[in-house]
């Protein structure tokens, strides 16, 4: 007779501390809470992505990404719906100081701004007259600029897009909206993807996800009144595990939707030191990540064909 998972219809319910979420350094322990457990608030999707939260509105929009659609989770009601369709098959999403969407379009190879009114903006498609490669994921700046990574994600193949020619390099781009511009900010990666500002904006972490061989963050200093990245190094290397989607909370920890086979999947949170210091340990492989809820201490996590919630006593940093 096969032993029910926590995740089976019937099954009883997580008796507190949550087993499956694992402390390994004092600095975590003091974030779990241990009267919380994970919750899988939404399933039944084909991959999940580009998790962004909204305040305002109390609801979670994400990317369910080869069917072609955001979908809108609401606090309040627990009910999901579909936001957009066709959302051109987008990944990444984030929003600007503004309250606006920012999303990373694979289909189109379009960075998008959707408006206060419902209308789409295109913010880049292009860099020195060459169409990008299909941004992938997108933060926000307080100064207004928005840095993206484009890894043509959707265009090697027709799941999660397109098949397309590339063009150009895989790299991380700095759009500044006030005028258009756009520069390189990382070109030195095999695969860029997920990417994230700590609490002061000193520092940017990204995520290298080459198709082939290790998959490595890194973390790059912010120069220039903040308009450059420059001294990138390793910042975690958890081979055979890997980061993708990262945001930071307000005392500067890393977590990472993270695959790495059974045992690992979930999240992994890493201090600013480099230094794992727990997971959140989830039956499918995590994608990304953000914060949100009321007080933005509840972490949200795209996790393969579902989506899971955790309350956790720290606070997301503005800008993921």
């Amino acid at each position: 007779m096969s032993v029910k998972s926590r995740w089976d219809e019937g099954a009883p319910p997580i008796r507190y501390p949550d087993p499956d979420i694992v402390s390994l350094d004092p600095r975590f322990h003091r974030m779990m809470l241990g009267h919380a457990a994970i919750e899988r608030i939404a399933t039944g999707f084909r991959f999940t992505e580009g998790p962004v939260w909204f305040g305002d509105m109390r609801q979670l929009l994400f990317s369910d990404i080869p069917n072609d659609r955001i979908m809108r989770w609401d606090e309040q009601t627990g009910v999901t719906s579909v936001f957009r369709q066709s959302s051109h098959y987008t990944n990444g999403n984030t929003r600007d100081r503004q309250g606006r969407l920012i999303s990373c379009e694979h289909d189109t190879q379009h960075l998008t701004r959707t408006e206060i009114d419902g209308t789409v903006t295109i913010l880049a498609d292009s860099f020195e007259g060459t169409r990008l490669t299909g941004p992938n994921d997108v933060v926000v700046k307080s100064d207004g600029t928005i840095w993206f990574s484009d890894n043509g994600a959707g265009t090697r193949g027709n799941y999660l897009g397109t098949t397309k020619e590339q063009l150009l390099p895989f790299r991380v781009y700095r759009l500044d909206p006030r005028d258009g511009s756009l520069r390189v900010v990382v070109g030195d990666m095999a695969r860029p993807n997920g990417l994230a500002f700590s609490p002061d904006e000193s520092r940017l972490y990204v995520v290298d996800t080459p198709g082939t061989g290790p998959k490595t963050t890194y973390v790059y200093d912010i120069v220039d009144d903040g308009s450059r990245a420059t001294n990138g190094r390793v910042f975690f290397d958890a081979m055979p595990g890997y980061a993708d989607g990262i945001r930071c909370d307000v005392g500067g920890n890393v977590w990472c939707g993270f695959s790495g086979g059974v045992g690992q999947d979930g999240v992994a949170v890493f201090a600013p030191d480099g230094v794992l210091i727990g997971r959140i340990l989830l039956p499918e492989r995590c994608a990304n990540v953000c914060f949100g809820g009321v007080k933005r201490n509840r972490l949200f996590m795209a996790a393969s064909q579902s989506v899971y919630a955790l309350y956790v006593e720290t606070q997301g940093a503005p800008g993921g």
